[in-house]
């Protein structure tokens, strides 16, 4: 059954600084020093878009003591992983079916 990909995750993963954020995290869990060194960004700037990720359900937070680190949430990239799969498996089959023209 094809299913509708999450426009809050396509969002989310469509900034190429949230992009780059899923992609470190995903070597490893990180707080926001390692990732503001990482990434370059002000601290102020990662913050929000560490709340984007948060809110499409991207990554996951860990309190240590004053740091918070940030986790991603592999179902729910696996979960996108399959839905783009299911597109790609209907764009298949939907190249052989051309509706006509009244």
């Amino acid at each position: 059954m094809l299913t509708s990909v999450d426009p809050d995750v396509i969002r989310a993963l469509g900034d190429p600084l949230r992009l780059q954020i899923v992609t470190l995290l995903a070597r490893e869990t990180l707080c926001t020093t390692h990732l503001v060194e990482e990434t370059g960004a002000k601290q102020t700037n990662l913050s929000n878009h560490m709340k984007v990720l948060r809110e499409a359900g991207l990554v996951e937070t860990e309190p240590c003591g004053r740091f918070t680190y940030y986790k991603l949430r592999p179902d729910v990239l696996a979960g996108l992983s399959e839905q783009f799969a299911e597109l790609a498996e209907s764009a298949r089959t939907a190249a052989e079916n051309k509706r006509a023209c009244p």
